[in-house]
């Protein structure tokens, strides 16, 4: 189990985060708009990842040691997670139960993709610094809570979760089809004065990649930027200005 870290290393300490977005519309393969970022608290001790091959043998009596297999295709990989969540210094504090909510909320359908008649769960994309072996956009299979300590009132603040993702591979431009590897993307967050032409400037250098963005994050009024709102930004090489 993952433990706090303290002293000269916490101010090196790089948080693991699981971004949380809504799904995208139509035939697209690139998340949807920015949910929530949820922070670790405790970075994992241990990550599991894995992925498989598909191969088909059709057996023959005409040969007597059996047909030669066929390969049929890279299967997508498969993380899973452990979150560890305590907040035994806050005996009265929910924010355990709120946390854990969120995390079952990644196998709900969202409102969003329920208006645009195509519903689906979030997709997500954990992240934990230069760890690019384990970035990639995925689906919430399962999340199974445990919880190991409650507060006098009952509330639990203390939890352990596992998460099952599994990737939704997506091709972008150089990318090798099969990878299913991530792009690089990172967010932002918006503060006073920003506007979408001037974020698509500085980060790509064309103020006309603004559309972009506005479609990264499903924004119907690219005017209208709310400061403290979190933007999520393509990665150069997904980005026609």
């Amino acid at each position: 189990m993952a433990t706090g870290q303290s002293g000269g290393a916490g101010s090196s300490l790089v948080r693991a985060t699981l971004a949380i977005h809504q799904p995208p519309k139509g035939r697209k393969t690139t998340p949807g708009a920015l949910i929530q970022e949820f922070a670790f608290e405790f970075n994992p001790a241990q990550l599991s990842v894995s992925r498989g091959a598909q191969w088909k043998s059709t057996p023959t009596i005409r040969v007597r040691q059996g047909s030669k297999p066929e390969f049929m295709g890279a299967e997508a990989r498969q993380m899973t997670l452990e979150i560890f969540l305590d907040t035994s210094h806050e005996p009265g504090s929910n924010s355990v139960l709120k946390k854990v909510d969120d995390l079952m909320k990644c196998c709900e359908v969202t409102e969003e993709s329920l208006r645009t008649k195509q519903p689906s769960p979030p997709w997500v994309i954990f992240q934990w610094g230069a760890f690019s072996t384990a970035r990639f956009t995925a689906y919430v299979s399962s999340v199974e809570a445990s919880y190991s300590l409650f507060a006098p009132s009952g509330t639990p603040i203390r939890a352990t979760c596992q998460l099952q993702l599994h990737e939704i591979p997506s091709r972008t431009p150089g990318q090798n089809p099969t990878s299913g590897a991530l792009t690089a993307r990172r967010v932002h967050r918006v503060v006073a004065g920003d506007s979408l032409a001037s974020l698509a400037f500085r980060e790509y250098g064309s103020a006309s990649a603004w559309r972009a963005i506005a479609e990264a994050n499903n924004i119907d009024d690219p005017s209208h930027l709310t400061p403290g709102s979190q933007l999520m930004m393509p990665a150069a090489e997904e980005v026609r200005s």
